[in-house]
């Protein structure tokens, strides 16, 4: 069996998809191959329903949260979406940030379309840290709510300190959201200790497959039963629709593998990092990073090349895989929403190119892609001038 890269590439793409992890594609694989709707009440049908129930506290266990307070997705656009959906109330704030992915920031535009005041965008600083104490002053000035921030930045990797703003949420009145998509897997999470009320994740950012997540809600929050999906009422009601028993069951593999390997592995991804990060600082002249380098992923790099566009580097070294920007939005016609909200130019972030290594990444790779990177802006350089 392949793995996640071909001889002579580097994949530096995970916050995008990370590559399959082994237990994941095994309990995939198995799970295919048993029948049975986890819904039925016969054999199979409980043999199927004994392989969500294990990746149900297989999840749990990485979040250290309860089983049942698990809930199924087809992902992460799917959880965010679920959780501002059943918190958000018209007539009450939905804070969040400008920073925030698109299934964020869009749903959160959808929801308070008739109620346009009730959005609120908090402060980003240059370094990309959401300005949480402007979270305090918008809640002084409102009553309850809703707060999503999510955990780490999809294209910066700057993290945010959920604890801080979950605090200030709950003082307030208000109910908390985090999506902690690129987090999960990568940094140890513990619900209790965050004290959030609803947390999304999901399985590909981490080693999982594609097209399956979860919602962590926390058990006694104070929400409106509302559920996107209707139907037979699987996930206690919550998302109906028949279990993708398969993907689930890697979602779980996926997410036990990474507790116990996760601490060695985000020591040996920082030190990856920060190979490629200061071999393109001293090899590139004018290129910067982008992103508080103290509060960020072990695992991601945003940098501009100035003068350079992103697209055209990436043209000119395919054996990299690396992106200008989120994966959701590739192909925009506009620049980045994170890089502009951050202080950038329009020129900056269209010349800005996100690195993220991941579970899988190792060094020959690393220097491959410093050496093709060096080598791309340095063409791309030449030709435009």
């Amino acid at each position: 069996m392949g793995g996640p890269i071909e001889a002579g590439e580097s994949y530096l793409d995970y916050n995008a998809t990370a590559p399959l992890r082994p237990e994941a594609l095994a309990a995939s694989v198995d799970a295919m191959q048993t029948v049975g709707n986890a819904s039925s009440l016969h054999g199979a049908g409980r043999r199927a329903a004994e392989k969500v129930n294990r990746a149900r506290r297989q999840v749990a266990g990485l979040l250290n949260c309860s089983p049942g307070e698990v809930i199924f997705t087809s992902g992460a656009t799917e959880a965010n979406n679920l959780a501002l959906q059943i918190s958000y109330t018209a007539g009450r704030s939905l804070v969040t940030s400008p920073v925030e992915h698109p299934a964020v920031l869009a749903a959160a535009r959808a929801l308070t379309r008739d109620h346009p005041d009730d959005l609120v965008l908090l402060p980003v600083a240059a370094d990309g840290l959401v300005d949480l104490s402007a979270l305090d002053r918008v809640l002084a000035a409102r009553s309850g709510g809703t707060v999503s921030l999510m955990a780490a930045n999809n294209e910066t990797g700057v993290l945010t300190d959920i604890r801080i703003a979950a605090k200030s949420a709950h003082e307030a009145g208000a109910v908390i959201h985090t999506d902690a998509t690129q987090v999960i897997g990568r940094l140890p999470v513990d619900v209790a200790e965050l004290d959030v009320d609803f947390l999304s994740l999901s399985a590909h950012k981490f080693g999982g497959p594609q097209g399956v997540g979860a919602l962590y809600v926390r058990r006694g929050a104070r929400v409106l039963f509302r559920p996107l999906l209707h139907g037979g009422g699987q996930e206690r009601g919550w998302r109906a629709g028949t279990l993708n028993v398969a993907g689930i069951a890697g979602l779980g593999a996926a997410a036990e593998a990474a507790r116990i390997s996760m601490e060695e592995e985000a020591a040996r991804i920082a030190v990856l990092r920060d190979r490629l990060e200061s071999q393109l600082l001293r090899n590139v002249p004018g290129c910067r990073i982008n992103g508080r380098p103290d509060q960020r992923l072990p695992g991601v790099i945003s940098i501009t090349f100035p003068g350079v566009p992103a697209d055209a580097v990436l043209a000119a070294m395919p054996d990299v895989a690396a992106s200008d920007g989120s994966a959701c939005s590739s192909g925009a016609p506009t620049p980045s929403h994170v890089l502009l909200a951050m202080g950038l130019s329009r020129e900056d972030a269209d010349c800005t190119i996100r690195f993220s290594l991941g579970h899988a990444t190792t060094s020959s790779e690393i220097e491959h892609a410093a050496q093709a990177v060096v080598r791309a802006v340095a063409q791309v350089r030449s030709a435009m001038t």
